[in-house]
């Protein structure tokens, strides 16, 4: 029988970003021996050092060659010698626009072993998920300006909504929560007394949806509110839902609550195409090359990756290696870890292949 290839596309992109991916890959390597496939990766230089190589943030046909694997792994994107949001919106944005990937998943999970700043809070009281709609709202990139410049300038940036857009990701979130099986507790993060337009289609569309999931509970919050009871009583989340915008804040707030940036992992999502897996915490310039940065955000999105692959049982092995090898360090933080980024990388690999 003909071992399974998986046709991987990856891109290091930044700073820290080749270093942490690097560590990715020798997980993912890893795991397939131990399971019996393997991956063919295909990388791509696109970041900051190409976009001033050749003034392009992504060439013409990328998103069409991108299209043709199942997944990216992703490292960071962000360099101090480009202006901010060109990078940003010419290769992330277009990235998850172009290829459609509607979904951004984060879950937010503190590992035994882990300090969190939440005073008396556990591993059991902080896991829960975080699904940002990821294609439209406020970085749709609609608006502009008027009288640049001038004492008479104006601003607009138009936050946008479809029905299908909301209802997809709405649809992929009851999903979600019924596969989790834990509270079965989905939870709608808004502002409908201020934002009545866009947040009354996703009410409406929520509630709607909610019909065809008796077994799943709803519930709404506002934003503000979602934000004090993720710090106050984070155990009261299974899943929440969010529009784009409301989502890039919650997260961040999830990453502090689960230990920070070092251990936070994400995916975007297209259940029907291709999605991308990445680190959160970013390029970190100033620790590029030295290998300090901590892997385990990555290594993390590589589970992602293979859940999303369908590889459940190598994506569990992984994160099992993840929370063996936690305990270990004497931070999470950048340099701090008392172990080098590869030296945590083969220590992951090491508790994979022996388990």
């Amino acid at each position: 029988m003909e071992k399974k290839s998986y046709s991987i596309a990856v891109i290091p992109g930044d700073g820290t970003g080749p270093e942490v991916v690097r560590e990715g890959m020798k997980a993912l390597d890893a795991v397939a021996g131990k399971f019996g496939f393997s991956f063919d990766y295909h990388t791509y230089p696109y970041g900051g050092e190409y976009f001033k190589k050749t003034g392009e943030t992504l060439p013409e046909g990328a998103l069409e060659e991108l299209r043709q694997y199942p997944a990216i792994l992703l490292g960071a994107i962000g360099h101090p010698d480009v202006a901010p949001g060109i990078l940003e919106t010419g290769i992330l944005l277009k990235l998850r626009f172009g290829l459609d990937q509607y979904v951004n998943l984060r879950p937010i999970k503190l590992y035994e072993g882990v300090e969190t700043p939440l005073k008396d809070k556990g591993p059991e009281d902080i896991d829960f998920v975080v699904i940002r709609e990821n294609t439209e709202g406020l970085y749709a990139g609609a608006g502009g300006f008027l009288k640049k410049g001038t004492p008479d300038e104006v601003a607009v940036q138009e936050s946008i909504n479809t029905r299908k857009g909301v209802e997809r990701c709405v649809r992929y979130a009851f999903e979600l929560t019924r596969k989790r099986n834990r509270e079965k507790k989905l939870t709608l993060c808004g502002k409908t007394n201020v934002l009545i337009y866009a947040f009354d289609l996703w009410f409406r569309t929520f509630n709607e949806v909610a019909k065809e999931y008796p077994d799943v509970t709803t519930d709404y919050a506002h934003v503000d509110a979602i934000c004090m009871w993720m710090v106050k009583n984070p155990e009261t989340f299974d899943v929440i839902v969010t529009d784009n915008m409301f989502g890039d804040i919650i997260t961040d707030l999830g990453a502090m609550i689960q230990g920070g940036m070092g251990i936070a992992a994400g995916g975007n999502i297209n259940p029907e195409g291709t999605s991308m897996f990445e680190p959160i915490g970013g390029s970190a310039p100033k620790y590029a090359g030295k290998n300090v940065i901590n892997p385990l955000a990555a290594i993390s999105s590589a589970a992602m990756m293979l859940d999303y692959l369908g590889e459940k049982a190598a994506a569990d092995t992984i994160e099992s290696a993840v929370q063996s090898v936690i305990p270990r360090l004497k931070s999470l933080s950048a340099g701090k870890m008392g172990y080098t980024t590869q030296a945590v990388g083969d220590l992951v690999a090491e508790e994979i292949l022996k388990s």
